[in-house]
């Protein structure tokens, strides 16, 4: 049984032995101060994006990014050539996609609006041949939909969105599916289907005693949790021993204050193991226990929570939680599965990196293995179990030279009310690490995205050109428990922006960054809490930069697409509160007048997420201030910029800024 979970964004794989490939690297002159790359190798898309081989291992798919959208490629291994593609309509990419069976794909979609926007799945299954024939859109139907390429058949379109819930490897005609309707309510209750790969004809098999529910099955298909939530966000998690019994409450948030998930079950069925928040520190992995009803604790690890589970080859048993707060770990599980013993081998074989298994052939016998790093975009490796040779298909950036790159270092942070704060701090290749002009990145969200150690494009970037960035898991930040993220909530301009100038406050203590060279820059929220930053804590902060930001907190209830529901209007009255008043005491437009130093303020005209207007009221606060920003506006341009010319002029733009206020053009 094959359960469906996400996969990484983290991927890809030119063909040489583990060997040859590391004596190549040790033999490579190396250049004491190479020249750094340029802004268009840093800003030039992925190769791939996600890679998955075939159950015979006769053929390769991979998502490829290309402008505004993705796209599906078909190779045959053997030679690397291409026999399929699949492209889809503008700002519309491949969220993820399955083998069922050994000639066919299916993939499901999803909508960006910009670089930096959240991926929403559009409830779309799609399906293409390994020959790049019988393209079709098997079910769902998008609201606001795109054109898709005039290849691609279309069944009759219906008002749902569909989501793959089990691939059912021992079945080549059929998967499992979860279908939502789309009402104005906004209430809809999920139900399971059974769907034909080619035809995409479907029978319900199963109906959720919640809504907006998503499934777990065991190894027989049937679902046995099902976790949903309505307009209140309070989540609740049914199960049931089988196909006609009843479904019964086991966690309703809120009574018990927790959000719990069922993450899959053991070979037998009879143990399920269950993701669950605590109400203080991390998450836990418990084992839940069918014939007893018991809970018992798996895993828990003091600092960050369980990211997710890692599978035998046929997916049947769990073999250890990865936890994510550097380098990643690994929490085995069992020793007898002999993937565990390869798993623990090949990190070995690629020491200080990340080593991630995305998929074997049925008949176990090759591994498709990605690795990545702080400083490795990624390299994507089949390995021949029985011949223990790992041969390299292809890399992510085969552009970027790792050794050229800089090192992101996990650091903790004194709060100054106690609490502890994590984030990564990267120097420049070859620095000493001290007196370093500045960047503090916070990341957008704000609530559940968090800084995580693996190659990024901007860090990496700044630190090429000298800067060291400090990037920190303010509280409102995922991985590090609940109630550190809940803790961000109606704290925007407040104790989330605490953490920011503590952090900068102590890397300038710890001699990391010259106290007068630290500039605070960041996109979406991001942008919010750099502009609020020069606000607020004027003193410590050098020069501001806001791309795609938000910056009028009541705006965000008139305007932009969060509002557009009663779900998004629930999250923004619980996040940030329903005050208009106390919101704008918060927003950098009313606080214009206290910002001192120099702005450059960069936004899309088409974005919908943080709309130019927040940018044009910021922009227009601060002349009225006497503090004119620099301004760069793309109108065909979203969330974050997709053109290449575009990202390069912004990120050339940025550079100079930054050289003129903290760099080397900067006075002192």
């Amino acid at each position: 049984m094959h359960f469906i979970r996400s996969t990484s964004s983290l991927l890809i794989a030119t063909c040489l032995v583990i060997g040859f490939a590391r004596a190549a690297a040790e033999e490579a002159p190396k250049s004491a101060q190479p020249a750094p790359a340029s802004v268009e190798q840093f800003v030039k898309l992925d190769a791939f994006e996600q890679l998955k081989i075939s159950p015979t291992g006769e053929y390769l798919a991979a998502s490829a990014p290309v402008g505004d959208k993705s796209v599906l490629i078909i190779l045959r291994r053997r030679d690397m050539q291409r026999t399929g593609l699949m492209v889809l309509g503008s700002r519309t990419h491949v969220e993820d996609f399955w083998w069922v069976n050994d000639k066919r794909v299916l993939l499901t979609t999803s909508e960006k609006d910009g670089a930096f926007d959240t991926r929403y799945a559009t409830g779309e299954i799609f399906g293409v041949d390994a020959d790049g024939k019988d393209q079709s859109l098997l079910v769902g139907w998008r609201r606001g939909a795109q054109a898709v390429d005039s290849r691609i058949k279309s069944r009759k379109r219906e008002l749902i969105g569909a989501f793959m819930v089990d691939d059912l490897p021992e079945n080549d005609d059929y998967v499992l599916v979860s279908v939502v309707p789309f009402t104005a309510g906004e209430q809809p209750f999920t139900t399971l289907q059974k769907m034909h790969v080619r035809t995409g004809a479907r029978s319900v098999i199963a109906r959720a005693p919640v809504r907006r529910a998503r499934f777990a099955v065991d190894h027989r298909g049937v679902a046995r949790f099902a976790s949903g939530a309505g307009v209140d966000l309070k989540s609740k998690l049914y199960y049931r021993t089988g196909d006609d019994a009843p479904w019964e409450l086991l966690n309703d948030e809120s009574s018990s204050g927790i959000q719990v998930e069922a993450l899959g079950f053991s070979a037998d069925d009879r143990i399920a193991y269950l993701s669950s928040d605590q109400t203080t520190g991390p998450g836990v992995v418990n084992a839940f226990d069918t014939a007893t009803r018991k809970q018992t604790l798996v895993v828990r690890d003091a600092k960050v929570d369980p990211y997710d589970l890692v599978w035998s080859a046929d997916s049947s048993t769990p073999i250890a939680v990865r936890f994510l707060d550097g380098l990643p770990r690994l929490h085995t599980l069992t020793d007898e599965v002999p993937e565990t013993r390869l798993l623990k081998s090949l990190h070995k074989s690629f020491a200080g990196q990340a080593v991630e298994f995305t998929g074997f052939t049925r008949d176990g016998n090759l591994a498709l293995v990605y690795v990545y790093s702080d400083r490795n975009p990624g390299d994507f490796y089949v390995f021949d179990i029985a011949k223990k040779e790992a041969t390299h298909l292809a890399s992510r950036r085969e552009w970027v030279n790792p050794e050229h790159m800089a090192t992101m270092r996990a650091v903790a942070i004194p709060a100054r009310d106690g609490r502890t704060l994590h984030g990564f701090l990267t120097v420049p290749s070859g620095s000493d690490g001290k007196d370093l002009p500045l960047v503090i990145n916070p990341h957008g969200g704000p609530f559940g995205p968090a800084d995580l150690w693996h190659f990024q494009t901007e860090p990496q970037l700044l630190a090429s050109r000298g800067y060291a960035v400090l990037q920190v898991n303010f509280r409102g930040s995922g991985n590090y428990g609940r109630d550190h993220l809940r803790s961000g909530y109606r704290q925007w301009g407040l104790k989330m922006q605490d953490d920011l100038a503590d952090a900068t406050r102590w890397a300038v203590a710890q001699g990391i960054a010259a106290g007068d060279r630290v500039c605070i820059y960041g996109a979406s929220y991001g942008g919010y809490a750099a502009l609020m930053g020069a606000a607020r804590d004027p003193s410590i902060f050098r020069c501001a930069i806001g791309y795609v930001g938000v910056y009028d907190l009541p705006l965000m209830f008139n305007d932009g697409d969060i509002r557009d529901s009663k779900t998004g209007t629930n999250f923004l009255r619980e996040s940030l509160g329903g005050d208009r008043e106390k919101l704008a005491q918060t927003s950098p437009t009313r606080l214009a007048a206290n910002i001192k130093v120099p702005v450059f303020l960069a936004a899309g005209g088409a974005d919908k997420r943080a709309p130019l207007k927040h940018s044009e009221l910021m922009r227009d606060a601060l002349v009225a201030a006497g503090n004119k920003p620099e301004w760069l506006v793309y109108k065909d341009e979203g969330h974050g910029f997709y053109q290449d010319a575009h990202n390069v002029e912004y990120y050339s733009k940025l550079l100079a800024f930054l050289d003129r206020h903290i760099g080397p053009r900067a006075e002192r």
